[in-house]
């Protein structure tokens, strides 16, 4: 890898400074022909490892701006190679001046994500620790960010390397048998491979089971607002959000689209999609979007079905018929709306109301922001999550999914064959694949393809 790359590392706009990074086997020269550091008693190259300098950045005699110079030395940098960063202001224009200098004195412009690559390609990390870098840079929620932190700082491969050595020794042992085959010999104890192969189905089944929170913590919870019309959805909505997203109104059918936005709760990202309300009618457009209410149901994960405490509707078994098969396998919370309207003698009867469902109930009053707490931890309490520790292993990326649910099907075809007592070639084949399909999560098996797909997903600069 002999070019030398160049990228903005911060995020575009305008800012107090930008980070610009220099990777390669000529980064220090590269860097000394344009820095002119404020002690002239040595130069780039002569820096030391792991230190920042003043400067300035010259175009020939022109200044194009004051700096600190960061200096990382090859083998220990992010990259593996020899790295500079440069922290200027965040003008854009200082930004592309500096740039276009560095591309005239022998740099490349980086590609997504090709700063990672080469530190992966160099040792310093295997592929899902990179892979976690990019979920770091996009985490979003406290669950999330624990998540990446864990698999960059290696929770996950860690895991991985214990069961590719488990497996190691299996197919080694199986793999001797059948060198002494015509001995007669037996190196495995079939017992003891048994018990192996149990616990590393076990481990295999716990992490793949582990996506499905994974992708929730990655990806956000979805939670659908539905009701009849008037019903108080788009308040709750915007009480939520902190913001007048919806338009609020006394009219019926104001929201005739699905509407979503995002809030982070207790350290949990919730997508909270107001619909359009539910009832009876010949509008055209309005059944167009109640349609795509009931659709939004069956895709979330938490329904909130909110109920007009003041006047229960004639329709709201027709409602329940249309809303109660959609949330089947979800968890629903019925939310009984403008407490504030009615006495306690009215909750109780409400309380009352569709017994046969398997829900939550609440009562709030959404204009006047009554039991919004209590709403809130039924809502965190639905999420089903478990607490996440610092060590905690949680998969969230497909591409490991499916390669660990390959790896569990290898692995029970071993555990079959051992019972079956099918030969030792046999085995050692199913072995090799599950150690295959481990190997791709980590990258001690890769093609370039897979490779540049990964990569390229990344932002430029890192």
């Amino acid at each position: 890898m002999s070019s030398n790359i160049c990228a903005i590392s911060t995020a575009a706009g305008q800012s107090a400074i930008a980070v610009i990074r220099v990777s390669g086997n000529d980064a220090l020269p590269i860097c000394d022909k344009i820095f002119d550091s404020v002690n002239k008693d040595f130069s780039v190259k002569e820096m030391s490892a792991n230190s920042i300098h003043f400067g300035r950045i010259k175009d020939e005699k022109q200044i194009v701006d004051e700096v600190l110079l960061s200096v990382f030395k090859a083998p220990h940098s992010f990259t593996g190679e020899d790295l500079v960063e440069i922290a200027c202001h965040g003008s854009a224009y200082i930004q592309q001046l500096i740039i276009q200098l560095l591309l005239k004195n022998g740099c490349q412009l980086a590609q997504p994500g090709e700063f990672t690559q080469r530190a992966f390609l160099n040792g310093k990390m295997d592929l899902s620790q990179a892979e976690a870098i990019a979920d770091l840079i996009a985490s979003h929620s406290a669950s999330s960010h624990r998540v990446a932190m864990n698999q960059m700082r290696g929770g996950f491969s860690q895991e991985l390397m214990s069961l590719r050595a488990q497996l190691l020794d299996f197919t080694s042992l199986i793999e001797l048998e059948l060198d002494f085959s015509e001995e007669d010999v037996e190196f495995a104890d079939r017992k003891k491979l048994e018990e192996l192969a149990s616990s590393i189905e076990t481990k295999l089944a716990r992490l793949t089971d582990s996506f499905r929170v994974g992708n929730v913590i990655k990806k956000g919870i979805p939670v659908a607002i539905v009701g009849e019309t008037n019903s108080g959805k788009s308040t709750l909505l915007n009480l939520f959000l902190n913001e007048e997203k919806a338009i609020v109104s006394d009219i019926h059918g104001t929201t005739r689209d699905v509407i979503e936005d995002v809030v982070n709760i207790g350290g949990i990202t919730f997508r909270f999609i107001d619909t359009a309300g539910i009832r009876e009618t010949e509008d055209v457009i309005e059944n167009i979007g109640i349609k795509r209410s009931l659709q939004q149901i069956e895709q979330a994960s938490i329904v909130l079905w909110l109920i007009d405490a003041t006047q229960v509707s004639e329709h709201i078994d027709w409602m329940a018929d249309r809303i109660v098969p959609r949330s089947e396998g979800k968890k629903m919370i019925l939310v009984f709306n403008k407490l504030d309207k009615i006495d306690q003698e009215e909750c109780t009867i409400l309380e009352q109301l569709f017994n046969n469902i398997n829900a939550d109930r609440v009562f709030i009053s959404a204009k006047e922001k009554q039991n919004m707490q209590e709403l809130v931890d039924k809502l965190l309490k639905a999420t089903q999550i478990p607490q996440i520790g610092e060590n905690d292993v949680i998969v969230t990326n497909l591409r490991h999914y499916e390669a660990l649910s390959q790896a569990l099907v290898a692995i029970r075809r071993v555990q079959k064959g051992l019972q079956e007592h099918i030969s030792g070639d046999f085995l050692s084949q199913d072995v090799r694949e599950c150690l295959h399909f481990l190997g791709e999560i980590t990258g001690q098996i890769t093609t370039d393809e897979v490779l540049g797909n990964i990569f390229s997903r990344f932002c430029i600069g890192k």
